[in-house]
């Protein structure tokens, strides 16, 4: 390893406190609802960019675009944008029905007591197929908002519930955005990394689902009835089960673009002339995320070459002793990007590089690293108040007549708290093995 420079680092530095800056200002002092969601984060990373170019003078600014060339092209950048886009489309075709006949089935399947806990399985299964925690959650909070308002349910138990749900299968799914950035920062397959993360993610689920069902038992509660689709359920299912059986991602994907255009236009959820702007607008809704990896990369490049990350994995050896001190490293690393960007994806993509030579130096295979990374991004995104998934919960239950703060559903969530548990269990009590360290 190379001598380490500090001041390298300084263009992760300017754009935390850019956003995070911002983000406080416009949340708590301006009162700006979802203030955090308001800063243009791409304008951020830019000027953390421009900072990155204007330092190491060592190389002309010519070199510093072959730098930043080499890092956007690497191969995994450019495999997690084309999966960005493919999901992207995915979700854009089969949109929200088929989502809501998903949850209404299973409600309707199961006794009314048992509905808070119907709430977190439904929220797990459409998150694992739908691949967005937030996608999830404005679909299916009004739903447990209804159940709270038809029974002696609590409202926050309910919300929390859903929120847990949401980041399990956010955690978990083939096409969430989170679950491509770590496997393609890593350069590991996604069944992988899958089986790795549900070895943790399942007893915490599993755990959670007892604790809302000791704690909703008994309590009366009014049936919920609405029409769904069955038919419309198919592409979720196929592309659950091609993801967990190892199909290549992008066959999955299209094997769910093809059926879901095929079955939204027989079932005439969706018209002929708006399948493709569907489809337009599934790709765009992407732009952002896939602009940030674009820019990270780009930044990284000037990083590394400047002596940034071997200052920084110098500083983290430091405190974090062997694969067990360097595995929570990683955790803790990419949980104060979470808690400073409010975005799990952006925080994971921001950690790829620095936990990729961790993972070499400390000898941690490639789908643990994207397993620790996805995980411990999805333990803060879920309980910091001021996340996205948060805040449109929240937002939802406003909207409905619902008074609801933060601090009233953070004692509920159940999932990320006990997902911190088992992923630290995971690390000090069950090591991963010899054998599965390639």
């Amino acid at each position: 390893m190379k001598k380490g420079n500090p001041i390298a680092l300084l263009p992760i530095g300017v754009f935390l406190v850019l956003y995070l800056g911002l983000g406080i200002l416009f949340e708590y002092g301006l009162k700006i609802p979802m203030g955090f969601y308001n800063i243009p984060i791409v304008v951020a990373f830019l000027a953390a960019l421009l900072v990155a170019c204007v330092q190491n003078r060592s190389l002309s600014f010519d070199d510093k675009l072959v730098l930043m060339g080499k890092g956007v092209g690497d191969k995994n950048i450019i495999i997690m944008i084309l999966i960005f886009m493919t999901a992207g489309i995915f979700v854009g075709v089969v949109g929200r029905s088929s989502a809501e006949s998903v949850a209404y089935c299973l409600l309707s399947l199961i006794p009314a007591r048992y509905a808070v806990a119907v709430l977190f399985v439904v929220a797990c299964f459409v998150s694992l197929a739908m691949g967005t925690s937030v996608g999830t959650i404005t679909l299916i909070t009004p739903i447990a908002l209804a159940v709270a308002g038809a029974s002696d349910f609590s409202v926050p138990l309910c919300v929390a519930s859903v929120m847990g749900g949401a980041m399990f299968g956010d955690n978990l799914s083939f096409i969430s955005d989170t679950t491509i950035a770590a496997c393609n920062g890593q350069g590991c397959r996604m069944k992988d990394k899958f089986r790795a993360n549900f070895a943790i993610a399942f007893p915490a689920a599993l755990v959670s689902l007892v604790i809302i069902l000791v704690i909703s038992m008994g309590q009366a509660s009014t049936p919920i009835q609405q029409d769904y689709s069955l038919i419309q359920i198919i592409p979720y299912l196929l592309v659950l089960v091609g993801g967990i059986i190892g199909v290549n991602v992008f066959l999955v994907l299209l094997i769910g673009i093809v059926s879901g255009s095929i079955i939204m236009l027989a079932t005439g959820a969706t018209a002929a002339t708006d399948l493709l702007a569907n489809m337009g607008s599934g790709a765009a809704n992407m732009f952002e995320t896939t602009m940030v990896a674009i820019l990270v990369s780009a930044i990284c490049a000037l990083i590394r070459e400047y002596g940034g990350f071997d200052a920084l994995l110098s500083g983290i050896k430091k405190v974090f002793k062997g694969r067990k001190g360097g595995q929570l490293g990683m955790g803790l690393l990419v949980g104060a990007m979470d808690i400073a960007t409010a975005n799990n994806t952006v925080a994971i993509v921001m950690a790829n590089p620095i936990a990729r030579e961790m993972a070499r130096d400390y000898g941690i295979s490639p789908r643990k690293t994207a397993s620790l990374l996805d995980t411990f991004a999805c333990v803060f995104q879920g309980i910091i108040p001021y996340g996205a998934q948060m805040l449109v919960a929240l937002s939802a239950a406003h909207e409905l007549g619902y008074e609801l703060s933060a601090f009233q559903v953070i004692p509920n969530l159940f999932y990320p708290f006990l997902l911190l548990v088992s992923s630290l269990l995971f690390i000090f009590v069950f090591p991963e093995r010899k054998a599965d360290r390639t």
